[in-house]
């Protein structure tokens, strides 16, 4: 499995590259890694993660459709905030999915980690809809989850998944201060 999951990083690499520069092309990379890290974390164990990757495919394709819908497949996407309302509710809603989940997998699976593998998916969820929706904040989730996601990939042995977080944890920062003066433009 170790093959598969190092194609599955540079494909990640590549996504998280593009995505920084607000190119739709991003969405392409990004649904051939979540196909193949569904495997490799079905393997190790982290269903949340694994069945999360499933979302994710289906998340890529319809921020790729909404990107393309916002002149994303001539130039660079939009981008702007939520309100704080929304932030408000954005954040007590994966709450609330996280803490359920976990549970769930805690009590009816032989899940590895299931608070923390819950806890990077229903975070996961909330960015990549934010991110679908060319929010900025969903820059500060994926900083987050890259950072938990560390953590619980050293801690299962997935090194090459762990050093491709390292990465797209720099990348992350990167994506928030290129998002973050976008969204000013915009204004």
């Amino acid at each position: 499995m170790n093959t598969l999951e190092w194609i599955a990083a540079a494909l990640g690499v590549v996504n998280i590259a593009l995505l920084v520069r607000r190119s739709v092309w991003n969405f392409a990379f990004g649904m051939a890694m979540v196909g193949l890290y569904a495997f490799v974390f079905r393997e190790a164990r982290l269903y949340g993660e694994a069945a999360l990757q499933v979302f994710f495919f289906a998340a890529q394709g319809w921020g790729w459709w909404l990107w393309v819908r916002a002149g994303g497949a001539e130039s660079q996407v939009p981008v702007r905030w939520l309100t704080p309302l929304s932030r408000a509710v954005w954040l007590v809603a994966t709450a609330a999915l996280s803490l359920n989940l976990g549970w769930v997998m805690h009590r009816f699976t032989d899940a590895a980690l299931p608070y923390a593998d819950s806890a990077i998916t229903g975070a996961s969820i909330a960015a990549q809809i934010l991110l679908g929706l060319r929010r900025v904040e969903n820059w500060v989730l994926w900083i987050a989850i890259d950072l938990g996601s560390i953590a619980v990939y050293l801690a299962k042995g997935l090194y090459p998944t762990a050093g491709l977080y390292v990465l797209f944890l720099a990348l992350s920062v990167v994506g928030l201060r290129e998002w973050i003066a976008a969204a000013r433009v915009a204004r």
